[in-house]
């Protein structure tokens, strides 16, 4: 953004020219022109920009239409003292209709580099302005663009995320998929950097991954004007479920745009792929591995697709190693991408070759596997236990895949993966005790409270006893058989519940008790605590119903809807973390195994 200048502080008498342009006040910038007609193509600012600028760079449509009328073409051509004419700041402004104008008065301002040599189409690239950067490439030419200029705006719109653009340049110039930038590098290293432009990247909620699931969309080939791009639902049924969901669920057009996104950036990268593929062997390898590896970088970032659409037409990346003698599976179980790794199973009983791999540092498989998760796959799973056992987990599933001898095997430093595995986690193993029994104290203290309320409510029963015999004067109610048994299961679950948090509490907490034991316990424990609640409030209202049904039994009905609100916020706050620990220690786990194979 340094070629588009700030706007500056104007000369003294331009002031009122400059804050009309800026506010988009035609009316007063019409009568300064009148008075100062060359005002229309003189400099206002210290970086020798005219009102033109201004006004672009301010969106003021309204206003720059009124003002080209009263310059001449070559006005316009002008240049600020970055060299950049103000179809520039149109172009950063992104409003179509301003580039338009101009463009109009004056053909050739398109074709007019800037600053660095660069056009006003790259600049709208750069800023991710999808309409604009169509429109100008149709109106800049082909002929006005170098080969550099097509390279430069291929890794630009695949920054930015305009991958029909891309895709566009691409069908049409295919060198490009092997054409390298000034840093050495092809659209394939790009796209390695880009797991937002990938199904595996994206993170919805649940309507909206119910949303991107249902949704089919297709395209055709993609023309400049976007006359023959096609994107809409196949089947009947989604489109009827897209318009019912679009309009009950926010965002909805996000996850559209996300899948449309998504089926872009994997066409490139099989078209990319394709065109590589017809190089010669040594070619392949140096895009490869110069001056970054791609494939190593995808299962870095987890890029599933990406992994898929290499390996399927060229097997043998399997036995690619990085520079520390990595392969793709070592790169995915240091890096924690489960998706990749879930692969390993797909390639048979190849995979015992893979896993006796050592790196640089005599660290086999296993080793990675005890190393601490890097802290951006760590804090995706919230809570420090959670967090602990999903490490276990790794370091279990992969000590299943590697040879026997291969869990005693020391490193470089002569430890074991063992020995590595509690060096590294001593602290999240303090984290997520610490966590666990935080979390257990609190529970505790409220089960206990539920605890002794129900317990010295079983001895004062509602509207009393009979003073002859000691049974209840209502025992023969049934909102009193009601009481009954709601405080009786209030009791019990609180005490339940109660011992569960104090198992927590005094456990040993191993490594291998974050795995199911101490879950397990923390699952119990807050399941009986919110039946605890629940039948606490439902004798609560029992017992309103016995008390006032004689005088004002409408009072008990309100009462016992209100009742319900601390039920109600407590499954709605505890919930996701219950549901967590259930899918985490109980659920299909991230290591489940597809029944087809994806590789081949």
């Amino acid at each position: 953004m340094e070629e588009i200048s700030q706007l500056q502080t104007p000369p003294i008498e331009y002031v009122p020219l400059y804050q009309a342009a800026l506010k988009g006040d035609w009316a007063t910038a019409m009568v300064f022109l009148q008075r100062n007609p060359g005002a229309v193509r003189a400099p206002i600012t210290d970086a020798q920009e005219t009102a033109l600028y201004i006004a672009a760079g301010a969106r003021q449509v309204k206003f720059v239409e009124e003002l080209v009328k009263l310059m001449q073409p070559h006005d316009l051509a002008l240049k600020n003292i970055h060299d950049n004419t103000a179809l520039y700041f149109a172009a950063a402004s992104g409003i179509t209709q301003i580039a338009k104008v101009m463009v109009t008065k004056n053909p050739t301002l398109p074709a007019i580099r800037g600053s660095n040599g660069r056009t006003p189409l790259y600049m709208s690239a750069l800023l991710g302005h999808r309409d604009m950067v169509w429109y100008l490439y149709s109106a800049t030419g082909d002929t006005v663009l170098t080969e550099d200029d097509r390279i430069s705006l291929l890794m630009t719109t695949i920054t930015t995320d305009l991958f029909d653009v891309a895709l566009y340049l691409l069908k049409k110039y295919p060198l490009l998929a092997i054409a390298r930038d000034e840093n050495g590098e092809t659209a394939l290293h790009a796209l390695a950097r880009k797991p937002s432009a990938f199904a595996s990247g994206c993170h919805f909620g649940v309507w909206q991954s119910f949303i991107y699931s249902c949704e089919h969309v297709e395209f055709s080939n993609i023309t400049r004007d976007k006359k023959d791009q096609h994107v809409a639902p196949v089947q009947s049924l989604n489109r009827w479920l897209w318009k019912t969901l679009k309009s009950i669920v926010p965002n909805v057009m996000l996850v559209h745009d996300t899948k449309v996104m998504n089926i872009q950036a994997l066409e490139m990268v099989k078209f990319i792929w394709n065109e590589i593929l017809s190089l010669k062997g040594w070619e392949i390898s140096s895009i490869l591995r110069e001056p970054s590896r791609p494939l190593f970088t995808a299962a870095e970032l987890g890029i599933i697709e990406y992994i898929i659409v290499l390996i399927q037409s060229y097997p043998d990346l399997i036995w690619k190693v990085d520079n520390e003698h990595r392969s793709i599976f070592h790169t995915a179980v240091a890096y924690r991408q489960e998706k990749i790794f879930n692969l390993i199973y797909d390639i048979g009983a190849l995979k015992d070759l893979i896993t006796s791999y050592v790196d640089s540092n005599n660290n086999n498989m296993l080793h990675l596997a005890a190393k601490l998760a890097p802290s951006s796959r760590l804090n995706t799973i919230s809570g420090a236990a959670l967090q602990m056992q999903r490490e276990y987990q790794w370091f279990k599933e992969v000590e299943k895949i590697v040879q026997p001898l291969y869990t005693e095997m020391k490193n470089s430093d002569g430890r074991t993966p063992a020995m590595m595995f509690r060096e590294e986690h001593a602290n999240l193993v303090k984290e997520g005790e610490k966590w666990m029994k935080d979390t257990a104290s609190s529970c505790m203290v409220v089960a206990t409270l539920i605890a002794t309320v129900v317990f010295a409510a079983a001895f004062t029963v509602p509207g009393g006893d009979n003073n002859n015999n000691g049974i209840p004067i209502f025992i023969k109610a049934k909102s009193f058989m009601v009481f009954a048994i709601s405080d009786a299961l209030a009791l019990f679950s609180s005490a339940t519940s109660v011992l569960m948090f104090l198992s927590i509490l005094t456990s040993r907490y191993a490594e291998e008790d974050f795995a199911k034991s101490l879950p397990k316990r923390m699952i119990i424990g807050l399941a009986t605590l919110f039946v605890s609640i629940a039948t606490m409030m439902i004798a609560f209202s029992a017992t309103l119903s016995i008390v006032l049904d004689s005088r004002m039994a409408w009072v008990a009905i309100p009462i016992s809807v209100f009742a319900l609100v601390p039920v109600t916020l407590f499954a709605l706050l505890q919930f996701p973390l219950f549901i967590d620990m259930i899918r985490s220690t109980y659920g299909f786990g991230v290591f489940k195994r597809l029944t087809k194979p994806m590789l081949y």
